[in-house]
C-alpha cells in the first residue's frame, strides 16, 4: 500500500474555491478507486498550504485510477474548475510507504 501526499500552494484569497475543489474530489476520488483520507485546508498558521492524502495499492493501480479519474465527468469538471479559477499556485505529489506498521492500539488517558 502506498500513500499519496499532494501538497498544494493555494491563493489565500481563493480559499473557498479550494474548498469547493476538495469537496468535489471527496466524491470523485473514492468512486474511481483510491482510498481518500481527506483534503486538508488552512486553519491556523500558513494560509497558503493545503494537502490531499489518499491510499492506493501500487503505482500500476495509480495509473489505472488516474485514467478513470480523468474520464469521470466530475473529475474532468474539477480539473477545469481549477484551471479556470487559478487558485492552485503549485502542486507537488509524493508517494510514501508507511514504515512504522504495525502500530499498537490507541490508548486514551
Amino acid at each position: 500500500m502506498l500513500t499519496c501526499f499532494i501538497r498544494y500552494e493555494i491563493d489565500p484569497f481563493k480559499k473557498d474555491a479550494f474548498i469547493e475543489y476538495a469537496r468535489a474530489w471527496g466524491q470523485a476520488i473514492p468512486r474511481n478507486g483510491a482510498d481518500l483520507l481527506g483534503y486538508f485546508g488552512p486553519h491556523e498558521g500558513s494560509a497558503t498550504t493545503a494537502y490531499g492524502v489518499y491510499n492506493i495499492e501500487t503505482l500500476a493501480a495509480y495509473e489505472d485510477y488516474r485514467a478513470r479519474l480523468a474520464a469521470d465527468p466530475l473529475g474532468k469538471e474539477n480539473y477545469e474548475f481549477a484551471k479556470r479559477g487559478r487558485f492552485i499556485l503549485k502542486e507537488d505529489r509524493i508517494f510514501l510507504k508507511n514504515v512504522s506498521l504495525p502500530h499498537s492500539p490507541l490508548v486514551l488517558p
